[in-house]
């Protein structure tokens, strides 16, 4: 309790709280303003019955703003599925000219977000535009139809308002960046997901006491979610310490150097990035089947990509792996840490200095970020076993866990530095929450 009373104690803490309270707050109500025309009641018997496919589980990613088709429905996945674009190509040098910006720093690093920003705006169009058609050829089992009159000043407003509406919350998720705690993009996704938990929880309790689940299940399940965390917990601030000495050198007169310390090499480096790239990126196949969703190929898309299927399963799995790997490849650089800890004196024990160590840090890396890969993919698929098997609602466990806990997580680190900086203690007085920095985009 000390530590949380300290944390009103600094003025530019409290004050950065506060706005990322606030933030969440406009964010949240917006979720729930609908776009004119809707037939909510069919719209809601539409998502009842998709709670189990790709439609539900970006709802749930959307925090509900989807299944309202609130002007906030397209969230952030334009802005994620632009910043993974432009990492990909910054990552296969494709563009001279950004391979120039990244090399000039912080004003190199604005312009690429700029261009980020026009990229988001396109897809933003694109993306909308999709939905918009999807949701004017829906109906609710055979009955009224989602749209009750699709004009084209219909398809004019909604596209604009949806694309105003991811524009806005981009824009709200670099001032909580900027001027709050923690990486604002996250925690609008993750303020989503647990907006919903009062209601699964209830849900999960009505499911009781209609005797679709058993008690004794229910608790069962519940603790089963409890150890989910635990364990999503320990692997997030697990790392891999390699041993480094630092040689004894002479400066002036003063005799430096001579230390044991290590190099801290976290088994899942990337942690909630990995899993909201892939969410994002399974969402262009929905957009593209929504264009023309009574083709045959369409459905047949649909199908592939059910969320329940196989095929979408694998694909998901393979996803996270590759981004898992693709973060570290952009975040961490074997040859500069070994150049580095070369310039300095250090060295690992038993590799030469140099390249060997290179190799070495590149070799343990790979590895450990296997074993975070391979936890995360399992702990991401395990809703759909959980649901089949015990017929839960879909918001337990997997994505929605790793996306609340990870970011929970490194927004605890930021706040635990901000004390720690101004001479309080952090959460625990004997060690430190390592969080990971990242900015989305950047």
């Amino acid at each position: 309790m000390q530590q949380i009373t300290d944390i009103f104690k600094i003025q530019d803490l409290k004050k950065r709280i506060f706005f990322v309270l606030g933030a969440l707050a406009v964010y949240r109500l917006g979720a729930t303003i609908p776009i004119p025309g809707i037939n909510t009641a069919a719209l809601q018997a539409i998502f009842e019955s998709q709670k189990g496919s790709l439609l539900g589980f970006l709802d749930i990613f959307s925090g509900g703003a989807l299944g309202r088709f609130s002007i906030f429905s397209m969230g952030v996945m334009p802005y994620i599925n632009a910043s993974i674009i432009m990492s990909l190509v910054q990552g296969a040098h494709v563009f001279p000219i950004l391979d120039r910006l990244q090399k000039e720093g912080e004003s190199g690093r604005k312009k690429i977000t700029q261009f980020t920003r026009v990229f988001t705006l396109f897809l933003a169009a694109f993306q909308s535009l999709g939905l918009t058609i999807a949701m004017t050829k829906m109906s609710a089992g055979g009955g009224p139809q989602i749209v009750t009159n699709p004009t084209m000043g219909f398809y004019f407003v909604t596209v604009l308002t949806l694309v105003t509406g991811t524009m806005f919350v981009m824009w709200l998720g670099e001032q909580i960046t900027e001027r709050g705690i923690g990486n604002g993009i996250s925690l609008i996704i993750f303020a989503g997901i647990v907006g919903a938990l009062p209601s699964a929880v209830m849900g999960m309790i009505k499911l009781i006491q209609i005797d679709e689940i058993s008690l004794l299940s229910g608790i069962l399940i519940f603790a089963m979610v409890v150890a989910i965390i635990a364990f999503v917990i320990w692997v997030e601030t697990a790392q891999r310490k390699i041993p480094v000495q630092y040689a004894q050198r002479m400066v002036g007169r003063k005799m430096y150097g001579g230390a044991s310390t290590f190099l801290p090499l976290k088994v899942d480096q990337s942690g909630v990035i990995a899993v909201i790239f892939a969410v994002s990126l399974l969402s262009v196949p929905y957009t593209i089947g929504s264009f023309n969703p009574g083709a045959p190929w369409a459905q047949k898309l649909m199908s592939m990509m059910n969320h329940s299927s196989i095929l979408y399963q694998l694909f998901y799995v393979a996803l996270i792996i590759f981004f898992c790997y693709f973060y570290n490849s952009v975040s961490i650089n074997p040859k500069d840490l070994a150049e580095n800890m070369k310039k300095w004196g250090g060295f690992i024990p038993g590799m030469r200095p140099g390249e060997p160590t290179a190799q070495h840090i590149e070799w343990v890396l790979n590895r450990i970020t296997l074993g975070g890969a391979l936890f995360v993919s399992l702990i991401a698929v395990l809703p759909d076993y959980l649901r089949a098997k015990f017929n839960v609602p879909f918001y337990f466990g997997g994505t929605s866990l790793l996306i609340v806990v990870g970011v929970a997580l490194d927004t605890i680190a930021q706040t635990e530095a901000h004390l720690v900086m101004r001479n309080y203690e952090g959460f625990y007085k004997n060690s430190r929450i390592k969080g990971r920095w990242f900015n989305v985009g950047s």
